[in-house]
């Protein structure tokens, strides 16, 4: 019987570079797109979280008849309006814990100052602050279109004119322009924690300029020089949460979204809401509505979605 000899035959070096060479490039076309589709489902996790502090504001001004109020001094370290939503947002018990009679940073806030809540967190957002400055936040009360965050005039400037902001009782009957025209809060990066690094998205910036309006502020906000560290001015944007400030949890419709942010001292700032949504940020309006608003967006109806009460006819957004 005739037996034929069959050798195994294996790949040879080019096949198989030529398979690598395939799989990788497979791995290329299909990252992107895996990429895009985790982006895209953290987005909506932030868009519901957005959606929940929306109700929670609602449910806060049923009973109270307001919107939650900032603080009664004005000072750095007053407790936040985010402590007044807690038992709004099912932290019942961590609100509990506020002590609202002192500073944010006392002995006896220490627990609720240290707590990280993901409710106040959007996963797009890899943070490099560190947790030792406390409870991280990603969301920020509107402040309104101008450079001060007080309900009197400050500085010759004329008063706040958002929902959130220094001594502000704010009513959604004073809300004359429409809940649904006029942002609640908006989604802004955490900083980098350290003012010996330049991050232009994410620090406060510090011209060492004196705007007397908006667009002033922007020009002078444009033109500091980040590469000089000397014009640092706040790199601990984001936290703690307990804390109301500028730039722990509020923010002005001056520069349009994903631009810099600048303090003008004294009394002026410009804190910037941004995201790393591709394009824009979200902010949930009065009305508890979530929108995604580009970052092209006209700088003229930016403003105006953060004037409670300016009489302007938006244009679509």
């Amino acid at each position: 019987m005739l037996r034929l000899n069959r050798k195994s035959r294996g790949f040879t070096l080019i096949e198989l570079l030529v398979v690598i060479a395939i799989i990788a490039i497979l791995i290329s076309l299909l990252l992107p797109a895996v990429q895009q589709a985790r982006e895209a489902a953290r987005r909506i996790q932030c868009k519901n979280n957005l959606k929940q502090l929306g109700l929670a504001i609602h449910n806060y001004h049923d009973v109270y008849s307001c919107i939650p109020i900032a603080d009664v001094n004005g000072s750095s370290t007053a407790v936040s309006a985010h402590a007044r939503l807690l038992p709004y947002l099912e932290q019942y018990n961590l609100y509990l814990l506020v002590d609202f009679n002192v500073a944010y940073d006392h002995v006896n806030n220490t627990v609720a100052r240290n707590t990280e809540l993901p409710g106040f967190r959007c996963v797009s957002d890899p943070t490099r602050l560190p947790a030792s400055i406390g409870g991280r936040n990603n969301y920020y009360w509107n402040a309104g279109s101008g450079i001060v965050m007080y309900s009197s005039g400050a500085i010759g400037q004329p008063p706040a004119s958002g929902v959130v902001f220094h001594n502000s009782r704010i009513r959604f009957g004073d809300v004359t322009d429409g809940l649904s025209n006029t942002a609640a809060m908006a989604e802004k990066m955490t900083g980098d924690g350290n003012n010996g690094i330049s991050s232009p998205k994410l620090d406060t910036y510090r011209p060492g300029t004196y705007p007397n309006n908006a667009d002033e502020a922007t020009l002078q906000c444009n033109a500091a020089n980040v590469t000089d560290l000397s014009q640092q001015g706040y790199s601990n944007v984001g936290g703690p949460w307990l804390q109301q400030y500028h730039s722990t949890n509020q923010y002005n419709h001056v520069l349009p979204p994903n631009g810099r942010s600048c303090m003008f001292p004294p009394g002026r700032i410009a804190t910037t809401a941004n995201s790393q949504h591709t394009g824009g940020v979200q902010l949930v309006l009065c009305d508890g509505s979530v929108r995604f608003v580009s970052e092209t967006l006209d700088v003229n109806t930016w403003r105006s979605l953060g004037s409670r009460d300016g009489g302007e006819v938006l244009s679509e957004f």
